[in-house]
């Protein structure tokens, strides 16, 4: 059996928001996550600016992956997150802003936040109290641990425990 590769992931939270945020009119978004199908795969390719290979993520049968759309624009994908149902957590393989959403022109704030938001409320969802673990770059771990008050276990290992995790799925699903 192949063992599956650890991604570090390099994900920036640039906000944490209620939704997501317009960088330029400050309005904020109302959001929605759903399932990522094949339908979606053709606006989510390198070749459109995606760093990952999401077609990849969708055929790994150990893996749930779910885009990120604003509430009545379902055809727009802000952003997308893989994750595998470990026996006591989720472990978060990769998460992705839309390519319109890096860097100083980003177009929204809080995407990946809003992702790992969801990410967590899953977690408490499938009875792990919250429990997240991911694989972060070395020059990201602190930044995790200011943004998403994650623990850096040891390695490369990132831990978001009950609390933090409930901190998030407040801020972003408090009227779920």
């Amino acid at each position: 059996m192949k063992k599956d590769k650890k991604n570090h992931l390099d994900f920036i939270i640039d906000k944490l928001t209620n939704s997501i945020e317009n960088t330029v009119s400050g309005d904020s978004f109302q959001t929605e996550v759903s399932t990522f199908t094949t339908k979606d795969l053709k606006q989510s390719t390198k070749k459109n600016g995606w760093q990952f290979n999401w077609k990849q993520e969708l055929a790994n049968n150990s893996r749930e992956v779910y885009k990120l759309t604003i509430v009545n624009n379902p055809d727009i994908i802000q952003g997308l997150i893989s994750f595998t149902i470990k026996s006591d957590h989720i472990y978060m393989d990769l998460i992705e802003s839309a390519p319109f959403n890096l860097g100083r022109n980003k177009i929204y704030e809080g995407v990946a936040g809003n992702l790992v938001a969801f990410a967590c409320k899953v977690a408490f969802q499938r009875g792990f109290d919250g429990f997240l673990s991911f694989t972060a770059k070395t020059k990201l771990i602190e930044h995790y641990e200011k943004t998403l008050g994650a623990y850096h276990f040891g390695n490369h290992l990132m831990i978001l425990e009950t609390k933090a995790s409930s901190i998030l799925v407040e801020k972003y699903f408090k009227n779920v």
